[in-house]
């Protein structure tokens, strides 16, 4: 997908301060979260980092728990929109992944904080449990693509498709680590060289 725009999650209209937005307050939740973890950041610590009060973060969410929850959905959603693209649905199956795979780069350097957020979590809470099973299902369908494309001849048959998805989603996921927009290598670049690494080994 290229670079999709995300949409902000829904979530109740509040009436914020003037000056003010949603989006600014959750990128500084994403990046206190990455920091120091979600167990260890406070509304206080968002505030302080974002030089806003408390109050003025109320405006817009209820709690912590939901702008972790509004994070989680931008990078999510994202990753889950690349699997209903048509790319991902028509024509053979090597094709279909390696759109998905194009797409999963893509979103990762789009919403590179909220995907890093997304990587790190530990499952402590219901919103985590409930963004890594989300996750879980993203991978299955991409195991799945594997399977389907090993069965029409395209892909070697001597390696197991789960274990090759986590292979390959390792290095996709390792981006976060290194990757910084505005550097020497755009996306489309990266992409193409995720795939050329990825794939070659897998193909017959």
């Amino acid at each position: 997908m290229a670079a999709s725009a995300v949409r902000m999650p829904e979530t109740p209209a509040r009436r914020g301060r003037p000056g003010y937005d949603l989006a600014g307050i959750l990128r500084g939740a994403v990046a206190e979260f990455t920091e120091h973890g979600y167990d260890a950041t406070s509304i206080a610590l968002i505030a302080k980092r974002l030089g806003l009060s408390k109050a003025a973060i109320y405006h817009h969410v209820g709690s912590k728990e939901e702008l972790l929850r509004l994070a989680l959905d931008q990078a999510l959603g994202a990753l889950e929109g690349v699997l209903t693209e048509p790319g991902a649905r028509d024509g053979a199956a090597a094709d279909r992944l390696t759109h998905v795979l194009r797409g999963a780069v893509r979103v990762l350097v789009a919403e590179l904080p909220s995907v890093t957020l997304l990587l790190r979590l530990r499952g402590n809470t219901e919103v985590e449990r409930a963004a890594l099973a989300r996750r879980r299902r993203f991978d299955r369908a991409v195991t799945e693509l594997m399977d389907a494309a090993r069965d029409e001849g395209t892909l070697r048959d001597d390696i197991d498709p789960r274990v090759a998805e986590r292979l390959l989603f390792g290095m996709i996921n390792s981006i976060v680590e290194w990757y910084r927009p505005g550097g020497p290598e755009d996306v489309e670049a990266l992409a193409d060289d995720v795939l050329r690494l990825a794939l070659e080994g897998l193909r017959r």
